[in-house]
């Protein structure tokens, strides 16, 4: 186990929680009047639980503007994220730009949509056995597939960021027999994300949306208990936007 990021997910010990650094997520804290973890502003899509994250900006944009990293149009609160699979960075797009990016080979398959569905698999919670197999020392943890690597990351949310998880690749592929959900993991830009017996299959930036803010409220040995609400609200979010795995897509 090592406080580094794990491979993919961007150079520098900080990681996620980190402005401008480059990685699969790039965080920036709340400005003043933003909304507040597990609130949402008007006419915004932020989920509960996330911090507000940033596009690129010009010198004379009033602070808070985000633009499109492809087109620079101005972002409005309903906007998606691609996968830049050269940089291994994640970037904001307007929806017309976005939607660009859904069909497989789009852009010589140099950037993905990162998806918007949430599921999960209610009659078959992760059995404690089952977890114990992958020798993960935590009780919560995110996996996703890096197709440069050709494999798949695991990693978990840390007072410094991401920490790197050594992965059973053999416990891994039995378990994606035994349990749906994650044979579904759409490699570079979907994860599964495991919190004790529950398990869903989330955005990747998600993920790094919520390192990046336990990592801004984490207080003391355990995380204290802003990090608790921050996680709970996460929780929540997620049971109430998941849909059933549907079978035999």
């Amino acid at each position: 186990m090592t406080e580094n990021p794990p491979e993919g997910f961007g150079p520098g010990g900080g990681g996620p929680g980190n402005a401008g650094v480059t990685g699969l997520r790039r965080f920036v804290k709340r400005p003043p009047g933003a909304p507040a973890p597990g609130t949402r502003a008007a006419g915004t899509q932020v989920p509960a639980g996330l911090p507000v994250q940033l596009g690129s900006q010009r010198r004379d944009d009033p602070p808070g503007t985000e633009r499109c990293e492809m087109c620079q149009t101005v972002l409005d609160g309903r906007h998606g994220h691609l996968v830049d699979l050269d940089k291994r960075s994640i970037a904001c797009a307007c929806r017309a730009c976005y939607l660009l990016f859904t069909r497989e080979g789009a852009a010589g398959g140099w950037y993905k949509a990162v998806p918007e569905r949430i599921c999960h698999d209610p009659g078959r919670p992760l059995a404690g056995a089952d977890w114990n197999e992958l020798q993960i020392p935590v009780a919560m943890a995110f996996f996703f597939f890096n197709s440069a690597l050709g494999r798949v990351v695991a990693g978990y949310p840390s007072p410094g960021g991401v920490t790197e998880c050594e992965l059973d690749l053999e416990a891994w592929d039995r378990l994606a027999t035994e349990y749906p959900l994650l044979g579904e993991l759409a490699p570079d830009t979907e994860a599964i994300f495991v919190h004790k017996d529950e398990v869903f299959l989330i955005p990747i930036d998600m993920c790094y949306s919520l390192v990046g803010e336990l990592r801004m409220y984490w207080q003391g040995f355990d995380g204290g208990a802003e990090a608790r609400e921050a996680l709970a609200s996460f929780l929540a979010g997620l049971r109430r936007r998941a849909v059933v795995l549907e079978r035999g897509r």
